[in-house]
């Protein structure tokens, strides 16, 4: 199982952004030091949800801050990115970073539809516009003297400079949060990053995405390649005790929503249908063991979330990318990391 730092920083106040971005970076550097396989960028725009606002930029200074950790995306939003230009940066970072790019790919929030209306792109038009830029992406990278007339984007040109490190190109997934987009990333066998509800929940996304693949025609070692490069999202707080752990992160991830919770229901349009995002759950529903029937978040002491993860593992999981959200101060975070990196993870490695 491999481990990854997930930079989803909720960061409201716009008065402490250059503390903020430095913290990310702080934690990156104490990230490889410590172990873990793979540093991952998000992308929300307009509230401070994702502090560093653009990835692309971010990941150009993690690939010089750091020399091993994969650099993930989860995930880049196609609605709000030229396909030809996005081929271009993420071609540079590839080379920036020695091939260490795995490059995830979706339409756009679910939740935050004022994002889209934010870029002057089209909610409506998103599934298309990503299916058409995830092409003209990949073509970027590998014609030469490329003339693409699709139904959004028709361009021509010699090709694109740098070519990427990797070849034939980064590594591509694709965000795959409903069982509509599990069974199309399936059908294709793209690596798929996942959430689930819970754990349980998790096993069975993880069961259709197998189902469906073999089904659509891949053999087995094909679907366990694609399920061995698959990543799982989620919350993921440490401390010497469950109670700290709980008291320290709860009732700030509980504020964090209500704030974006109201953004969205001020900014997102009235005429789009936007799914409700639950909240998280209170500190009363822990009990004293995991309950993998739960959305509970990766909050307790070592011994406690050490257990969670061996529920993921037993369900599919194969490594994971895991979140504070920023809702600590930059010594909690040391210290969570540090516990993950040397009482949990050789666990299960």
């Amino acid at each position: 199982m491999q481990f990854g730092h997930f930079f989803y920083p909720m960061k409201f106040d716009d008065a402490h952004d250059d503390q903020a971005i430095d913290d990310c970076l702080y934690e990156a550097e104490l990230a490889e030091a410590l172990g873990l396989d793979a540093v991952w960028l998000a992308e929300h725009h307009f509230t401070g949800e994702v502090i560093y606002g653009d990835p692309l930029v971010f990941a150009s200074a993690l690939a010089m801050k750091t020399k091993r950790v994969l650099i993930g995306f989860g995930i880049l939003e196609m609605s709000v990115h030229n396909p030809v230009r996005l081929a271009i940066q993420v071609a540079l970072l590839d080379n920036l970073s020695r091939g260490r790019l795995l490059v995830g790919l979706g339409r756009g929030s679910n939740f935050n539809s004022f994002e889209y209306v934010g870029f002057g792109a089209s909610v409506t038009e998103s599934a298309e516009r990503l299916r058409e830029g995830e092409d003209l992406l990949i073509q970027a990278w590998t014609t030469d003297n490329l003339n693409y007339q699709g139904k959004f984007w028709q361009v021509a040109f010699p090709s694109i400079r740098p070519r990427p490190y990797q070849k034939p190109h980064p590594t591509l997934a694709r965000s795959a949060s409903t069982e509509a987009s599990i069974v199309e990333m399936a059908k294709i066998g793209r690596i798929p990053l996942l959430r689930g509800r819970s754990t349980e929940h998790l096993g069975q996304c993880i069961q259709l995405y197998r189902e469906t693949m073999l089904s659509s025609g891949f053999n087995e070692p094909e679907v366990e390649k694609a399920l061995d490069q698959s990543w799982i999202w989620r919350e993921c707080y440490l401390a010497e005790t469950d109670q700290q752990a709980l008291e320290e992160f709860i009732p700030a991830y509980e504020r964090a929503y209500a704030t974006i919770s109201q953004y969205r229901e001020r900014w997102n349009p009235r005429d789009i249908s936007v799914p409700k995002q639950p909240p998280p759950l209170p500190i009363s529903a822990y009990g004293e063991v995991p309950d993998p029937s739960t959305a509970e978040a990766l909050v307790g002491s070592p011994q406690r979330v050490a257990e969670q993860i061996a529920h993921l593992r037993d369900v599919g999981a194969k490594n994971l990318m895991l979140t504070h959200r920023g809702l600590v101060s930059r010594q909690q975070a040391a210290s969570s990391l540090r516990l993950l990196s040397e009482q949990v993870m050789p666990q299960f490695k």
